[in-house]
C-alpha cells in the first residue's frame, strides 16, 4: 500500500479526497466510492499501487484512439475500481470487483517492470485503461513517468471524473487521451453512473487547454441518450472544443445490469456521425460495427480515405508528411505517419 495523493485530514480522523470529483469525505477505516481508498487512522492509502489485474498489448485504435500513432500497439494495464458505478459497464467483473466481491486482487508488478514490458513488446505508448486511471492515479504517474523517460508516449481512457488538481498533476505525462463523454444529460450521469454531467466537461475542456490529444467516445444506448436533441448538444459541444476533436459513437450490447434492450441499431450510429459531421466535426466514427464506412478516416476538405480500418486493423493508408496524399490538406493527430 501507498498513501495516496490530494487529499487532507479533517476532524476526528476523517479525510477529504479530492483526487476525483466524487469529492468523498471518509471515516476511518471506511473507502471512498471508488472501493480502492482506504481511510486508515486519518492517513489514506491506495490499495491497489502496483496491483494489476490487467496486463495486455492492444492495437490503439482499441482505446479507441485513431488519431495517436495508429497503426501501433500500446501496452495496457488496469487495476480493480472505479469511481462511477455504470449500470452498463462492460468491464464491471474488474471495475466494480471492490463493491460486488469485497476484495482487492491483482498481481504485483513494479513501475519499472511495466515500463520494461512495454519497451521489450515494441510498444509505442501505455495506456491506463478498462477501469479508471483516476483511481489509481499514484501508480499510473510512476510507470508514465518511467515511460516518457524512455520515449514512450502515455494514454488515459477515462470517464473524465478527475479532479483539476489530478489533470494538473498527470498533465505533463499525458500524450493524449480519450474521455467517455456518456450523455449530455445530467440524470443520465447521475441514475445510470452515480455522477454528474457538469466534472466531465470541465475536464474535456481542460484536457484540451493543455495541448493534450484528446478523442471522445460516446456509447449510443437505444431510449436513455440516442434522441437527436441530445446528440446534437454533444456535436456542439465537441465542436466548440475544436473541429478536430475525433468523435466516436460506439454501439451498445446489453451488459452488467442494463439487459433490457437490444444493441443499438447500426443505423442510430450512422445518423449520429452524420450530426457530427453536420454539424462542423471533421473526424466522426462508427465503433463496434466493423466494416462499417464510419470506421475509416477521411480527409474533411476532398473526401479522400487516408486511413482505412477493418475493426482494429489499418488495410491502408494515403498520407505522405502527415497530410492529405491527393490534396495535401494536413490531418489532424499525432504521429500519424
Amino acid at each position: 500500500m501507498k498513501e495516496a495523493m490530494l487529499y487532507r485530514q479533517l476532524d476526528e480522523k476523517r479525510v477529504h479526497c479530492f483526487l476525483c470529483s466524487q469529492q468523498c469525505r471518509i471515516e476511518p477505516d471506511e473507502t471512498g466510492k471508488c472501493g480502492v481508498r482506504q481511510n486508515r487512522e486519518g492517513r489514506l492509502l491506495s490499495l491497489v499501487y502496483g496491483k494489476l489485474i490487467a496486463q495486455n498489448v492492444d492495437p490503439v485504435e482499441k482505446k479507441p484512439l485513431f488519431h495517436f500513432f495508429p497503426g501501433t500497439t500500446s501496452y495496457s494495464i488496469a487495476t480493480v475500481g472505479c469511481n462511477f458505478e455504470c449500470v452498463f459497464c462492460q468491464n464491471a467483473d474488474i471495475s466494480q470487483s471492490p463493491r460486488l466481491y469485497g476484495g482487492i486482487y491483482g498481481r504485483s508488478v513494479s513501475a519499472e517492470e511495466v515500463a520494461g514490458q512495454a519497451q521489450k513488446e515494441g510498444c509505442a505508448t501505455i495506456s491506463y485503461t478498462y477501469t479508471e486511471p483516476t483511481i489509481f492515479m499514484e501508480y499510473a504517474l510512476d510507470v508514465a513517468a518511467l515511460a516518457k523517460e524512455r520515449g514512450l508516449a502515455n494514454i488515459f481512457v477515462t470517464n473524465g471524473y478527475m479532479s483539476k488538481e489530478a489533470l494538473d498533476a498527470a498533465a505533463p505525462f499525458l500524450g493524449a487521451a480519450n474521455v467517455d463523454l456518456k450523455s449530455f444529460n445530467d440524470s443520465f450521469y447521475r441514475v445510470q453512473c452515480g455522477a454528474r454531467l457538469k466534472p466531465v466537461l470541465v475536464t474535456l475542456e481542460g484536457i484540451k487547454a493543455k495541448g493534450i490529444w484528446l478523442e471522445v467516445t460516446t456509447l449510443i444506448i437505444p431510449d436513455l441518450n440516442d434522441s437527436e436533441a441530445e446528440l446534437k448538444e454533444i456535436a456542439k459541444f465537441l465542436v466548440g472544443l475544436g473541429p478536430e476533436t475525433p468523435w466516436h459513437v460506439s454501439r451498445f450490447h446489453p451488459a452488467y445490469r442494463l439487459n433490457d434492450r437490444g444493441a443499438t441499431p447500426v443505423e442510430t450510429l450512422r445518423k449520429a456521425r452524420q450530426i457530427g459531421l453536420e454539424a462542423g466535426l471533421r473526424y466522426v466514427y462508427t465503433g463496434n460495427v466493423p466494416g462499417d464506412d464510419g470506421e475509416n478516416t477521411f480527409c474533411h476538405a476532398c473526401g479522400a480515405v487516408l486511413i482505412g480500418r477493418m475493426g482494429y486493423s489499418i488495410r491502408k493508408k494515403n498520407l505522405k508528411n502527415g497530410s492529405c496524399a491527393k490534396c495535401q490538406t494536413l490531418l489532424a493527430g499525432v504521429g500519424l505517419d
